[in-house]
C-alpha cells in the first residue's frame, strides 16, 4: 500500500483537472441530452454539494435514473471523473433512455465518515424530493459507482434497508429502494487493506484512524457489515490486476451476498488494472446494460 495514497491522489480517472466546475463531459452525451448543471443538494454553498443531472432528448413519460459516485480514494476528483474512460458507458445509459446524476460528495480530508453518507444520501433525497421536477420515476433507480465511489454505492444499497440514523440527515426524503447496484472494484472490507494498520491510508484517513486500531469504525465503514436477504441486486465488476483495491475484496462482497441469497454477479476483467477503458469495453457495456435493463425495466 506504499504508493496506494499517492496513486489516488493524483489519478484524476479520465478528468483533466480535479476541481473545476465547468461541465468538461458533457461531449462525451448523445447530441440532444439536457443537462442541469451544479445544482446544489443541501442548501448550502459548499462545492461538494453539487450535482449534475443528464437527461435524455426527447422522452415521454418518467424516466428511470442512475445515480453515478465517483471514485479518488475518498479525498480526490469529483463528479466528471470515470467518465472519460466509461464514455462509451454513460452514452449507452442516455441513449437508452435513462437519466443519470452524477453527485460530488465531502473528501475524507474534509470530514471523516460518515459524512461521505450523509452526503450521497442526502443527494439521492434531493432527486426523488425533485423527481417530478426532472422527470425522474422514483420506483426505478440504480446506483453506480467507482473504487471509492463503487464503495459509497455500495454502503448507500446495502445501508438502506437498515435505517442507520447516522448515515442520513434527518427529516430527509427516506421513501424510496434502490433495483440495483453496480460496484466497480469498490472496497468491501476497510481491514483488508494492507495499509489497514496506517492511519495516513486512504481508508485509514476516512476514518480517522487505522482500521486495525480501530475495528469498530472499520466496520461501520465497511460494506459487508451490511448485507443482508433484503438487499437489491448487485453486479460486481473487478480488474484480475487491480494493485489497489484487491479482488479479493469484490469475491468477499459476492460471497456475503450469495451466502445471504441476494442475486449477484462478480465479473473479474482478465488483465485489468484499477480503472480505465478495459471497464468500458463490449463485453463489460454489454453485461452492465443488461443489468441496468433486468433492474430498471
Amino acid at each position: 500500500m506504499k504508493n496506494t495514497l499517492l496513486g489516488f491522489l493524483f489519478i484524476c480517472f479520465g478528468s483533466t483537472q480535479c476541481y473545476s466546475q465547468s461541465n468538461r463531459v458533457i461531449n462525451l452525451f448523445p447530441e440532444g441530452t439536457v443537462l442541469h448543471s451544479n445544482i446544489p443538494y443541501q442548501n448550502d454553498t459548499l462545492e461538494k454539494h453539487l450535482l449534475d443531472i443528464y437527461l435524455p432528448a426527447n422522452v415521454s413519460g418518467k424516466v428511470p435514473l442512475v445515480v453515478f459516485i465517483h471514485g479518488g480514494g475518498w479525498l480526490s476528483n469529483d463528479k466528471y471523473a470515470d467518465m472519460g474512460y466509461m464514455k462509451e458507458t454513460v452514452s449507452e445509459i442516455i441513449e437508452s433512455g435513462y437519466a443519470l446524476a452524477s453527485i460530488d460528495y465531502r473528501f475524507s480530508t474534509q470530514a471523516v465518515f460518515p459524512a461521505q453518507m450523509l452526503d450521497c444520501n442526502a443527494a439521492i433525497s434531493f432527486l426523488v424530493d425533485n423527481a417530478d421536477k426532472y422527470g425522474f420515476d422514483t420506483e426505478r433507480i440504480v446506483v453506480m459507482g467507482f473504487s471509492a465511489g463503487g464503495h459509497l454505492a455500495s454502503m448507500v444499497g446495502l445501508a438502506k434497508n437498515n435505517a442507520v440514523d447516522a448515515f442520513s440527515i434527518p427529516g430527509s426524503t427516506k421513501d424510496f429502494n434502490f433495483k440495483g447496484v453496480v460496484d466497480f472494484y469498490g472496497p468491501a472490507d476497510l481491514t483488508l487493506f494492507p495499509g489497514a494498520n496506517d492511519a495516513k491510508s486512504p481508508e485509514g484517513i476516512l476514518i480517522g484512524a487505522a482500521p486495525l486500531d480501530r475495528p469498530d469504525l472499520a466496520k461501520n465503514a465497511s460494506p459487508v457489515s451490511f448485507v443482508d436477504e433484503n438487499d437489491p441486486p448487485f453486479l460486481i465488476i473487478h480488474g484480475e490486476k487491480d494493485d489497489m483495491v484487491s479482488p479479493r475484496q469484490s469475491h468477499l462482497l459476492s460471497s456475503w451476498l450469495t451466502v445471504k441469497g441476494v442475486p449477484n454477479e462478480l465479473i473479474i476483467v482478465k488483465g485489468a488494472p484499477h480503472f480505465g477503458p478495459m471497464f468500458d469495453m463490449e463485453e463489460i457495456r454489454t453485461k452492465v446494460m443488461a443489468f441496468l435493463g433486468k433492474s430498471l425495466k
